[in-house]
């Protein structure tokens, strides 16, 4: 029997390499496999471990890429109509539960979470003198990995305490995402108890981190327990009074000499450093897959960028919506016709994007020259930035204007700060209060968290979807459909409507 809740941890285990640049820059083959009995016998083995646990978040490539696809801000693209098959039914709303980008997602993020309940299983077996911390990260990315199942699927299977193995495929139902999130609030709870505000290698979880997704899952649940408003503003607030910036320039953020700098909150870490070359499991090596996807086509010339597949396309509506004085638009959006022609000394020739053309590309992870190695393809360094303070400064602001008394200068205050980097002046300040203060943070989270993937889900956690997305039914596409082989294999009951 399969186990189809994709649950059974692999022990092909990850370590952390004093000689690499990332922690996460580590190929199973260079080590050794064991089994689960012989292990946890040292301080080491549970690092390893831990480092493990991390691993899939890289695999979640996909889903800042979603996040804009099933929303107005972009298309799918691709080659033609039958290229990137999963994306263009999320892009027309013909969705079926038939659909690898999904099955990908769940199966990566219960895998996370075997391992973190691998390491939880073993919990009294040594103490040791980082093992606090070493917990507390495990719990961050539980809470994460579960987070990002039931943004996507709603009810999910829940469990903690153990790993499932090939015998509980069918022992478990589809726990209500109201515990779901009590649950992630939970692990993230404590994960702040114990987290450092600091750590020496990048990637890794703080406590500022785990405060910033708590506020997150927050806010994703005010609108239908406001109390929560209050809770997410007081939890931000701790992080906004934290050591944390926003970069001058906007456009830095993207660059690779960005990576992990005074605005990052929480980034996933990619690596160019184990050349991959595995196009069974393209989604699988430690370069940011999702990079390739942005690309322009059959791209020449002296240009900095890299050809790629024309994949998640902004819209001209998303690019209409920024005013013609903010920073960034150029940022967030390559409109590559332009480009060209502002910059003949580069030569530029390109493939006009085949299918569903804007002419419009994501700028903010558009391929660049130099960035790749082995099966260039595959092997994109470009972390995902997954919480900016940027973000958590317009959380707070939404937070702070919903929450039972409002507090409507902090909501300004937070709001106009994002604003006044924008446009490098006071003068586009927001003073605003009440509902139209509302729609102006919302509004900014839009044109700032732009091609970062969260357009969607704020869409449907603010009630707004059915208006801004063509083709969205109320009822039925504020979730995603559960895989197929999870209906018919672990007899977990479809989403409605799917």
């Amino acid at each position: 029997m399969k186990n189809r809740l994709y649950i059974a941890v692999g022990l092909a285990l990850m370590a952390a390499t004093t000689s690499c640049t990332k922690f996460i820059d580590y190929s199973p083959k260079e080590d050794y496999q064991i089994t689960a009995d012989d292990y946890f016998k040292t301080a080491d083995d549970y690092q390893k471990m831990l480092v493990g646990v991390y691993s899939p978040m890289q695999w979640l490539w996909a889903v800042p890429i979603i996040g804009d696809v099933a929303s107005d801000n972009s298309v799918s693209g691709g080659e033609n109509a039958t290229d990137v098959l999963g994306l263009q039914q999320m892009d027309d709303y013909t969705t079926i539960p038939v659909n690898s980008y999904l099955t990908e997602i769940w199966r990566t993020c219960y895998e996370g979470i075997n391992r973190a309940n691998y390491l939880e299983e073993n919990k009294s077996k040594l103490e040791f003198a980082a093992k606090e911390q070493v917990y507390a990260q495990a719990y961050f990315l539980r809470a994460y990995y579960y987070f990002e199942l039931v943004r996507f699927f709603g009810d999910v299977p829940l469990f903690t305490e153990r790993r499932l193995g090939v015998g509980d495929s069918k022992s478990l139902g589809r726990t209500p995402k109201a515990e779901v999130y009590a649950q992630i609030e939970t692990d993230l709870r404590a994960a702040i108890a114990s987290l450092p505000t600091t750590v020496n290698e990048p990637g890794r979880a703080t406590k500022y981190a785990a405060q910033a997704l708590l506020g997150k899952v927050l806010l994703y649940q005010g609108s239908s327990n406001p109390a929560k408003f209050d809770e997410a503003a007081t939890v931000l607030e701790e992080v906004i009074n934290g050591p944390f910036s926003l970069v001058p320039n906007f456009g830095n953020i993207f660059l690779a000499s960005g990576e992990n700098g005074p605005e990052s909150v929480f980034e996933i870490q990619y690596s160019n450093n184990n050349p991959f070359y595995d196009w069974s499991n393209p989604g699988r090596g430690q370069g940011n897959f999702a990079v390739q996807h942005h690309g322009v086509r059959n791209l020449t010339g002296g240009s900095p960028y890299a050809q790629g597949w024309s994949v998640n396309l902004p819209t001209q509506e998303l690019a209409n919506a920024f005013d013609a004085d903010d920073t960034r638009k150029n940022v967030t959006i390559l409109d590559i016709e332009a480009y060209s022609a502002a910059n003949p000394q580069f030569n530029i020739t390109y493939l006009v994007a085949p299918y569903k053309n804007t002419g419009l590309y994501n700028h903010k992870y558009h391929p660049r020259k130099g960035e790749t190695s082995g099966q260039i393809e595959l092997n994109y360094l470009n972390n995902n930035r997954v919480i900016r303070f940027a973000d958590v400064l317009l959380m707070a602001a939404e937070a702070n204007n919903r929450k039972a008394s409002p507090n409507t200068a902090k909501a300004q205050d937070y709001l106009n700060r994002v604003r006044q980097r924008a446009f490098g002046d006071n003068d586009h300040n927001i003073t605003a209060t009440g509902a139209a203060l509302t729609e102006a943070i919302w509004n900014e989270r839009r044109l700032e968290l732009a091609m970062e993937g969260d357009r969607f889900f704020d869409l449907v956690r603010t009630g707004r979807a059915a208006q801004e997305i063509t083709g969205f039914v109320t009822g039925k596409h504020e979730v995603f459909p559960i895989p197929q082989e999870e209906v018919d294999v672990s007899e977990l009951p479809q989403n409605p409507g799917y």
